[in-house]
C-alpha cells in the first residue's frame, strides 16, 4: 500500500448521487446546465433524496413539509444572542447552532429510515432559518419568522432583510442553491459520510461537515474572492494587485479545482448572474473586474475559474454580508450531506482507512531517570 496525499484520485465509496465525468457535473444523471437553467431548488432536494424528478403532488408535499419545520426553537434563538457576536464567524455560530438543534429533536437518535428521512427535511428546512437569524442577530435585528407560501430560495432572503425579493434576486438566488448542492466526494461530504459510518445520527454529520466546510480552502473560497476584490477596488489596480501576489507566490482564491480539468461547468451560470446582478445594482465593476481578473489568471497561470469566483460578486449584489458566502454554501450543499448520510446508511460499512508509517522503529523504553 502506498499514501496517496490528500487521497487524491481515490476511490472511496460507491455513490449515486453526483458525479463528475470529463468535467461535466451530474445529480442523478440530469446534467447541471439542465437542472441550474430549469429546476427549482426543491426539485433538486428531492431528486437527491428520492433518486427521481418529484411529480406535482410529490414536490407539493415536500415544499410543504419544508415549510412546516422551517421555524427554529425559541432556546435555538436564544442561545445565538447568547454568542460573542462580535467576535465569531457565522460559519462557527451555525456549527454550534445545528449541534444544538439535536438537543430538540425527540427522534435525532432514532435510525430508522422513516426517521431519518424525516430529519433531512427537519435540517434541511431550519438551517437557512438559523443562518438568517444570526445574521439579524449580530446586527440587533430581532429574526424574522418564514413564510409558508414563499419558495425555499425567497424566503431565506426575506428572513434575511425582513422583505420579500423581487423575481430577479429569487430566481439567481434559487439557481445559486441549485449550482451548488452536491458535488461528488468533496471534503465536507466525505467527513459527513466518515462520521455517520459509525451509525452516529444525522445531526453529528452535518455539524462535521460544517466544520469541514468552514476552512477557506473549501467553502470559505467564496469569501476570499470578495476581500480580494474590495482590496483591489478599481479595475487600474488589478494588474498591480496580481502581479504582487504573483511574485510573493500567493494562491489567487476562486481558480482551479482539484477535479476538474477544462473548467468548473457551474461557474458560467454564477458569470452570467453576477453580470445581471452588477447591472441591476449599478456596480458593474466587480464583474469587470472579475472578467479581467479571470482573463489574466487564464493567460498567465493556465487557471480557469470555480464556482466560487462569481459566486462572490453574485451574492454581493444581492445584499448578503461577506462572512454569509459560507453559510449560504451549507444551506444548499446540506441537500446533498443528507442524501449521501442517506446513501451511507442504506450500505453501511464503517470507514476505516489505514496510514502509511513514517516514524521512528525500534525504540525502547528507558526509564525516566536514564533519559537525556
Amino acid at each position: 500500500m502506498t499514501a496517496t496525499r490528500g487521497l487524491e484520485g481515490v476511490i472511496a465509496a460507491n455513490s449515486a448521487i453526483s458525479s463528475i465525468v470529463d468535467d461535466v457535473l451530474t445529480y442523478r444523471g440530469y446534467n447541471i446546465d439542465d437542472l441550474a437553467d430549469n429546476a427549482s431548488f426543491e426539485e433538486v432536494v428531492y431528486l437527491l433524496w428520492n433518486d427521481k424528478l418529484p411529480t406535482k403532488s410529490e414536490l407539493d408535499d415536500l415544499k410543504a413539509k419544508l415549510a412546516e419545520n422551517a421555524e427554529i426553537p425559541q432556546e435555538i434563538i436564544d442561545q445565538m444572542k447568547s454568542y460573542p457576536i462580535k467576535e465569531i464567524h457565522p460559519m462557527a455560530a451555525l456549527r454550534t447552532s445545528i449541534s444544538a438543534l439535536a438537543l430538540y429533536d425527540s427522534e435525532a437518535d432514532n435510525m430508522s429510515d422513516e426517521a431519518n428521512y424525516e430529519k433531512a427535511i427537519k435540517i434541511q428546512a431550519k438551517i437557512s432559518t438559523i443562518v438568517a437569524a444570526f445574521a439579524r442577530i449580530r446586527n440587533g435585528q430581532e429574526p424574522v419568522k418564514p413564510k409558508k407560501e414563499l419558495s425555499y430560495a425567497a424566503n431565506f432572503l426575506y428572513m434575511l432583510s425582513g422583505k420579500e425579493p423581487d423575481e430577479i434576486s429569487e430566481t439567481a438566488f434559487n439557481k445559486a442553491l441549485v449550482l451548488h448542492a452536491d458535488h461528488e466526494l468533496n471534503a465536507s461530504t466525505f467527513t459527513a459520510r466518515v462520521c455517520v459510518a459509525t451509525l452516529s445520527d444525522m445531526y453529528s454529520g452535518i455539524t462535521g461537515a460544517i466544520g469541514a466546510l468552514k476552512g477557506p480552502l473549501h467553502g470559505g473560497a467564496n469569501e476570499q474572492v470578495m476581500k480580494m476584490l474590495s482590496d483591489i477596488g478599481e479595475l487600474e489596480n488589478i494588474r498591480p494587485y496580481l502581479d504582487k501576489a504573483f511574485a510573493n507566490k500567493e494562491k489567487i482564491m476562486g481558480f482551479g479545482h482539484r477535479v476538474y480539468r477544462k473548467g468548473d461547468p457551474r461557474a458560467k451560470h454564477l458569470r452570467e448572474m453576477s453580470k445581471q446582478l452588477t447591472s441591476i445594482t449599478g456596480e458593474s465593476k466587480w464583474y469587470e473586474m472579475s472578467l479581467q481578473i479571470e482573463d489574466i489568471i487564464k493567460n498567465e497561470k493556465g487557471l480557469v475559474p470555480n464556482v466560487d469566483f462569481y459566486s462572490a460578486s453574485t451574492y454581493h449584489s444581492l445584499g448578503i454580508e461577506h462572512d454569509l458566502f459560507t453559510p449560504i454554501f451549507a444551506i444548499s450543499r446540506t441537500s446533498g450531506w443528507t442524501a449521501h448520510i442517506l446513501e451511507q446508511y442504506s450500505d453501511n460499512r464503517l470507514i476505516r482507512p489505514r496510514a502509511e508509517y513514517t516514524g521512528k522503529i525500534n525504540q525502547t523504553y528507558v526509564p525516566i531517570e536514564k533519559r537525556n
